[in-house]
């Protein structure tokens, strides 16, 4: 007799409608909505919009402090993710959930905590000071915010595959004599390599678009720390939607490229797992 497997949830039908209506009032509709508001400026001018001096600029500010701090993410993420996986030490089990702090805070919160410790007047900043370099309403504070609220993608991602590793193979390079530098290079990273270019791009996406954290510590000044967000915020408040949604269409299509991109990684480095 053929046994029959018994579905926790309703039938295919009825559970990809509900699927559909989540996706279509979450993503679908809000995305369809910026195609529609940049669908009543002809070409000409979205280019004018978004070849203003003052959106190029916030564009370099944006992706160029995001891509930064994505890269300082994704070495000390890989570290911190060792420590947490490789030791044992007190409060390890506080210290793994303090890495999920940056999602569960409000990024406004994050901002103003980061902007009075790393301003001239503040713990951090003052220290700086004494060799002339200044933290806060500089690229540097930006830099400094984002790595706080990216750091736990990519730490998320590697330590899965930290804790599944077979420690099998680094012994085994040990015994044939093997530095520790060479067993980290030719042995842990291409297995960890996937997930850290997933938790980069994660972070990458995050650090682009993010609003809350970084506005109080940019100091907002044109062509310097004025970041894109704030751009759009500013076309918003103006009720200039058409030009606020063309600059939001640029960051979703590249936001849209990073997954593609996130996803084909993933999906190789799946199918590499599935040959071997």
């Amino acid at each position: 007799m053929k046994k029959v497997n018994k579905r926790v949830i309703p039938g295919f039908g009825l559970s990809m409608g509900v699927t559909l209506s989540l996706l279509s009032i979450i993503v679908i509709i809000p995305l369809a909505s910026l195609v529609v508001f940049t669908s009543q400026m002809s070409l000409s001018d979205i280019l004018k919009t978004i070849t203003r001096d003052r959106v190029v600029a916030s564009f370099e500010v944006s992706f160029l402090t995001a891509f930064i701090a994505s890269a300082i993410n994704a070495v000390m993420g890989v570290v911190l993710a060792w420590v947490l996986v490789r030791y044992d030490f007190p409060f390890k089990r506080i210290v793994d959930g303090m890495i999920e702090l940056p999602f569960a805070l409000p990024t406004a919160v994050a901002g103003i905590a980061l902007t009075s410790l790393t301003s001239d007047q503040g713990i951090i900043g003052k220290f700086f000071a004494k060799f002339g370099i200044k933290i806060a309403y500089t690229r540097i504070g930006i830099v400094v915010a984002l790595v706080f609220i990216g750091i736990p993608f990519v730490v998320r991602s590697v330590q899965p595959v930290l804790e599944k590793l077979d420690g099998s193979f680094e012994e085994a390079a040990g015994v044939m004599g093997a530095s520790r530098a060479r067993i980290f290079r030719k042995v842990i990273f291409p297995e960890i390599r996937p997930a850290v270019f997933t938790g980069f791009g994660l972070a990458l996406g995050r650090c682009i678009g993010e609003y809350g954290s970084v506005v109080f510590i940019a100091g907002n000044m044109p062509f310097k720390t004025e970041i894109t967000p704030l751009i759009i915020m500013s076309e918003l408040q103006e009720y200039d939607y058409a030009s606020a949604t063309a600059i939001a269409l640029v960051m979703l299509l590249f936001a849209f490229l990073l997954l593609f991109a996130v996803n084909l990684i993933q999906s190789r480095n799946a199918k590499i797992l599935k040959g071997g």
